[in-house]
């Protein structure tokens, strides 16, 4: 089962995917994680990555594919993979497509979490203030404008996804102001669809 899950920050993708793993028993997959452990490893690729990450540069493209590419080869991905945050432009959609088509590999689903961005902000805020409340300290994440700041970078940059896998007839959209549960039981749903499609090919 090989997905993408898309949908801005604060939709549940974290906890959707913590669950799909659980569930399917295939890791998720996250730009960032893989980032930090090719660095660490010391792959080539890693070693290019980090050269550009020292240099106060953003990574481009073509080196976050090879990284995905070599995530994708080991061991505990071969049944399977979620990718969370990725990819976050036309360009890298169109360069996962070919990555995955030259290894003879292709997406199975992709599940875009539809919520309303006004709420998300009013959630996100009232957290903020119950902790303050407690005598907590807001967690940077959970800080309104910062949030708000996330918001608008998704919206410009990384939105122009979805409509680009709706193009291709791979996109399922699913209602992510549902609670928790709710929200999972759809996601298995629409895979069991997936699945028994598959199996009557």
């Amino acid at each position: 089962m090989r997905l993408i899950l898309l949908g801005p920050p604060g939709a549940g993708k974290g906890t959707q995917s913590a669950r799909l793993v659980k569930r399917y028993g295939i890791p998720q997959l996250s730009t960032g994680d893989m980032l930090r452990a090719a660095v660490a490893s010391g792959t080539p690729i890693g070693r290019k990555a980090k050269a550009i990450m020292d240099g106060g540069n953003l990574v481009p493209d073509e080196v976050v594919i090879g990284i995905v590419a070599e995530r994708i080869d080991e061991a505990d991905a071969q049944r399977g993979f979620i990718l969370d945050g990725f990819p976050r432009t036309i360009a890298q959609a169109d360069a996962l497509a070919d990555m995955l088509a030259a290894k003879g590999l292709k997406l199975d689903a992709v599940i875009e979490l539809k919520v309303d961005q006004s709420k998300l902000v009013e959630r996100i805020a009232k957290r903020a203030a119950e902790t303050v409340a407690a005598g907590g300290t807001v967690r940077k994440d959970d800080d309104p404008d910062v949030f708000k700041t996330r918001l608008a970078a998704y919206n410009r940059d990384t939105a122009v996804v979805s409509p680009y896998y709706r193009a291709r007839g791979m996109l399922t959209e699913i209602d992510g102001m549902q609670s928790i549960d709710d929200v999972t039981a759809a996601i298995e749903n629409t895979l069991e669809r997936l699945d028994e499609r598959v199996a009557t090919r």
